[in-house]
C-alpha cells in the first residue's frame, strides 16, 4: 500500500506541476526536475535509487515507441546521413573525449574513465523533443534531435557495454566491431519482424480494444527479444515503431488509431513528467555516496567541470565540423549556421544517462565520483541548456512553422484528396451495379467542397474586425446542435428506456464529429512579418504559372469583389486575376467569383488579393506556385 500510495503521489504532482508549468510559461521538465531536486530533502520522502532495469526496461521501450510512432519514416530516410551523424558518431566523439579528460583528471583506467563518456554522450530522447517542440524551433531542427535522441541511446549502450566488460575483464578490436555489428543489424531485424508480425495481426483483428491492447505490448515484444540476443532493444523498438507508424492508415481501421494516439499521448504524457521528477528525486541519495567516497572534493569537483565542460563543448566542435565537411563537399546549404548553433545547444541529457551510471560494474574505480558526475551533467544541461534555449532561439531568429504556411500547405494536399474523391464519386455514378443517385452524390460532393473551403479559410487577414468565416459559423452552429443532442441522449439514459450499449455508440459518434469540428477560435495570425509564399515542399510549376511570375500583375479593377457588392452577399476572402486585374471572391464566398471568372474567361493563374499573401493558383493545372 505504501508504494501504490507514493506511486499515487508521484502522478499528481506530475499533472499539477505540469499543468502549473504551462500556465506560467515554464517548461514542465525544467519545473519537474527542481520539484523533485527540492522534495529529495524533505524529511519524510522516500530515497529513490533508479534501478537500470527499471529505467532501461521499464521506462525506456514505452518512450521510445512512443517518440516513434509519432515520428515520420519519410523524414528519417530524408535525413539519415545528419542523423547518423549524430547519434553515432557524435556520441563516439563524446565518449572519447569525456574519457580522455576523466583519465587525465581523475587518474582512473581509461576504460572506466570511457564508460562515464558513454554514460553521458547520448542527449536524452525526452528532453530534446519535449523542450524542442514546446519552444517552436523549426520541423527540420526537431527531426534531427528526434532521430539523433531515438538512435543515440543504442550507440551509447553498445559502448557502455565494451567499456564495462574491459573494466572486468579484456576486450579486443573484434569484439568491439562485432558487438556493434551486432546490435545495430540485429535492433533492426527484430524490429522489422516484430513490425511484420504485428502489422499481419492488426489487418486480422478489427477490435479496437484488442489493437489497443496489442499496441501497448509492442514496445517490449521488439525490445526484449533483442536483448536476449545481445542486439539493440533500442534500435529494435524504433524500427518496429517507425514501420508500424508508417503502414497504420492501411494495416488499421480509423477508429483503432484514434484510440491508440489517446492511450499513447496519455502514456507519454505520464511516463515523460515522471522521468524528469525521477531525475530530481535522485540528488539527495546520489550526493550521500559521493560524500564517503575516498576522493577529496576539490578533485570531485574538477572531474565534474571537466565532464560538463567536455560534454557541452564536443557537440558544438563536431556539429561544426560536420557543417565544415558539407560545405567543402559542395553543400552550402546543407545546416544552415543559426540552424546548427541551436542543435548545437540542444543537447540535454536524461533519465537514461543516470540509468546507464547506476549500470556501472560495482568494480568500477570511485564508481560513486562517477555516477555523480553523470548526474551533474544531467542536472547541469536540463537547468542550464534548457532553461536557455528559448532564449537562444528568439535571439538568432530561429522559428517554428508559420501556422498560415501550414494552412496553405494542408489546403494544396486536402484539395488533393479531395478532387480524387470526387473523380470516384463521378465514376461511382457511372456503376450500373452499385451506382449512386443524385441526391447522395451532390451530398457528398458538398461535404468534400466544405471540407476543402474550411482548410482555405484559415488563410486571410484574420484581425480584429475580421468576420467570421462560413466553416467557423458553421462549427459554432453545430457545436450548439450537438451539445443538444447530447443533452437530448443524457435525458433518455437518465429514464432507462435504452441500453446503455447504444447509448455508448450514440456518444461516440457525437464525440468524433465534434472533435472534427475546427473551432472558431483555431484562426490564427500570421507569425511573422514577411509574406506568405507557397512553400517550396508543394509549391509547382506550369507553363502558366511560370508566363504569370515573369510579368507585373496587372492593376486591380477593384478593392473587393464588385459582383458580390452588385449581389447584395460579403466575400470571404479576395483573389486576383492576373491576366487581367479582376478581383473576385473566394470559393468559400457564396458567388464563388474568382472561380466563376476563371470559367467565364479561361484565365488560368490567380493570386491570393489578402494583406501579406503572395502566394498563386493555377486552375487550369490545379497547381499551387
Amino acid at each position: 500500500m505504501e508504494i501504490a500510495g507514493w506511486l499515487v503521489v508521484m502522478s499528481a504532482t506530475v499533472l499539477v506541476v505540469a499543468v502549473a508549468s504551462k500556465r506560467v510559461g515554464v517548461t514542465p521538465p525544467l519545473s519537474l526536475v527542481v520539484v523533485g531536486v527540492l522534495a529529495s530533502f524533505i524529511p519524510g520522502v522516500p530515497q529513490v535509487e533508479l534501478s537500470p532495469d527499471l529505467v532501461l526496461i521499464g521506462l525506456l521501450p514505452p518512450l521510445l515507441y512512443a517518440a516513434a510512432i509519432q515520428s515520420s519514416l519519410v523524414d528519417f530516410r530524408t535525413f539519415k546521413v545528419p542523423i547518423l551523424m549524430l547519434s553515432v558518431g557524435l556520441v563516439a566523439f563524446t565518449a572519447v573525449g569525456v574519457g580522455l579528460a576523466v583519465w587525465w583528471v581523475l587518474g582512473v583506467p581509461f576504460a572506466a574513465a570511457l564508460a562515464l563518456g558513454a554514460v553521458v554522450g547520448p542527449p536524452d530522447a525526452v528532453a530534446a523533443t519535449a523542450i524542442g517542440r514546446r519552444i517552436g524551433l523549426p520541423r527540420h531542427v526537431v527531426t534531427l534531435l528526434e532521430g539523433e535522441s531515438l538512435i543515440n541511446d543504442a550507440t551509447a549502450i553498445v559502448l557502455l557495454r565494451t567499456s564495462a566488460a574491459a573494466i572486468v575483464g579484456a576486450v579486443t578490436f573484434g569484439d568491439v566491431v562485432g558487438g556493434f555489428a551486432l546490435s545495430a543489424i540485429g535492433g533492426v531485424v527484430v524490429g522489422a519482424v516484430v513490425a511484420y508480425v504485428v502489422g499481419f495481426v492488426q489487418k486480422q483483428v478489427t477490435e479496437v480494444v484488442a489493437t489497443t491492447a496489442l499496441s501497448l505490448l509492442i514496445p517490449y515484444l521488439a525490445y526484449l527479444p533483442a536483448e536476449e540476443i545481445h542486439a539493440s532493444g533500442v534500435l529494435s523498438v524504433v524500427v518496429a515503431g517507425l514501420l508500424l507508424a508508417h503502414r497504420a492508415p492501411v494495416q488499421q481501421s480509423a477508429t483503432a488509431r484514434i484510440g491508440q494516439r489517446t492511450n499513447w499521448a496519455t502514456i507519454q504524457f505520464l511516463l515523460e513528467n515522471v522521468v524528469f521528477l525521477l531525475i530530481g528525486l535522485q540528488v539527495r541519495s546520489i550526493v550521500r555516496n559521493v560524500v564517503h567516497s575516498s576522493v577529496s572534493w576539490s578533485t570531485i569537483v574538477l572531474v565534474c567541470l571537466v565532464t560538463f565542460l567536455a560534454v557541452v563543448l564536443l557537440r558544438p566542435l563536431w556539429i561544426f565540423l560536420y557543417r565544415v565537411v558539407l560545405r567543402l563537399s559542395g553543400d552550402p546549404s546543407g545546416l544552415p549556421f543559426r540552424d546548427a548553433v541551436v542543435l548545437s545547444y540542444a543537447g540535454m541529457r536524461g533519465v537514461v544517462t543516470l540509468a546507464a551510471a547506476f549500470a556501472l560494474p560495482m568494480q568500477t574505480p570511485h564508481r560513486n565520483v562517477l555516477v555523480f558526475a553523470a548526474m551533474i551533467v544531467t542536472a547541469g544541461t536540463l537547468l542550464l541548456q534548457g532553461s536557455t534555449l528559448p532564449t537562444l532561439a528568439r535571439r538568432l531568429g530561429v522559428r517554428g512553422p508559420d501556422l498560415l504556411e501550414d494552412a496553405l500547405q494542408e489546403a494544396q494536399v486536402m484539395r488533393a484528396a479531395s478532387m480524387a474523391g470526387l473523380r470516384f464519386l463521378e465514376a461511382a455514378r457511372r456503376d450500373e451495379e452499385h451506382p449512386v443517385n443524385d441526391a447522395v452524390a451532390n451530398e457528398l460532393r458538398r461535404r468534400s467542397e466544405r471540407r476543402v473551403d474550411g482548410v482555405w479559410e484559415q488563410l486571410g487577414n484574420a484581425g480584429e474586425d475580421s468576420s467570421p468565416t462560413p466553416s467557423e459559423v458553421y462549427a459554432a452552429a453545430r457545436l450548439r446542435m450537438l451539445q443538444a443532442e447530447r443533452e437530448e441522449v443524457l435525458r433518455i439514459r437518465d429514464e432507462g428506456r435504452v441500453d446503455h450499449e447504444i447509448l455508448q455508440h450514440v456518444m461516440s459518434v457525437l464525440d468524433i464529429e465534434e472533435s472534427m469540428l475546427d473551432r472558431a477560435e483555431a484562426r490564427v495570425e500570421t507569425l511573422r512579418g514577411a509574406e506568405l509564399r507557397t512553400p517550396a515542399a508543394v509549391a509547382g510549376e506550369c507553363d502558366d504559372l511560370i508566363e504569370a511570375t515573369q510579368r507585373a500583375r496587372p492593376q486591380p479593377n477593384a478593392n473587393t469583389c464588385e459582383q458580390c457588392r452588385v449581389d447584395g452577399t460579403d466575400p470571404v476572402h479576395l483573389r486576383i486575376c492576373l491576366t487581367c486585374g479582376q478581383v473576385g471572391c473566394c470559393d468559400s464566398s457564396v458567388g464563388r467569383h474568382a472561380t466563376r471568372h476563371h470559367q467565364e474567361t479561361g484565365h488560368p493563374v490567380m493570386q491570393s488579393f489578402e494583406p501579406g499573401e503572395v502566394w498563386r493558383w493555377c486552375f487550369k493545372h490545379q497547381l499551387l506556385g
